[in-house]
């Protein structure tokens, strides 16, 4: 008696009911999509007065760093969730990092390059998340200027322990600036 209850199927009986979920449950994930495809176009129309970003130039200089990663995105500095998705900052991609005199350059296949001349690098730190992206063993998060607007750009090396070397290259980079801008000013008021 219990092999013929096992060998006995069930028959599908109610076709329209389960056509008829399935046809709901694909309309609710679509809706969802749509809605988060709004959201993200409704973001960059209220970022739309960040002016276009710097051009890469063709001299880069000599390389101070180099790595591979990911971009994770940039976001307002210190507000580690509001994304800046204006001239593509806020896709999310691979990322080929080279930190020279001039700049940093992310070389991102699939989007545009960004290039953060050294005059615009504020600062450089470990971190463990920014918009969308937690990682407990950290990301790179290089704080720059654009036209007055200061931004977080989050970056995840594929061997994480170089972010140091980076953080102090970066600030390397960054403290001669503000030496020379700070003489320079104390200069021109004698």
């Amino acid at each position: 008696m219990i092999t013929e209850l096992a060998q006995e199927q069930a028959k599908v009986t109610n076709w329209p009911g389960y056509i008829g979920w399935a046809v709901g449950i694909l309309i609710v994930i679509g809706l969802v999509y749509w809605l988060m495809r709004q959201g993200w176009n409704w973001r960059r129309t209220l970022q739309s007065d960040i002016p276009e970003l710097p051009p890469v130039p063709e001299d880069l200089g000599p390389v101070l760093l180099t790595a591979t990663g990911r971009y994770h995105g940039t976001t307002t500095a210190g507000n580690w969730l509001d994304r800046v998705v204006a001239h593509g900052l806020g896709l999310r991609s691979l990322a080929e990092l080279t930190l020279t005199e001039r700049g940093l350059l992310a070389r991102r296949p699939g989007a545009e390059d960004l290039w953060i001349p050294a005059e615009a690098l504020t600062g450089a730190r470990r971190d463990s998340g920014i918009a969308g992206k937690v990682v407990p063993s950290g990301l790179l998060i290089v704080t720059w200027t654009h036209h007055g607007t200061a931004l977080d750009s989050g970056f995840r090396a594929d061997h994480p322990d170089e972010h140091t070397a980076w953080v102090t290259a970066v600030e390397a980079l960054v403290t001669p600036s503000t030496t020379k801008t700070t003489k320079t000013e104390e200069e021109a008021a004698s």
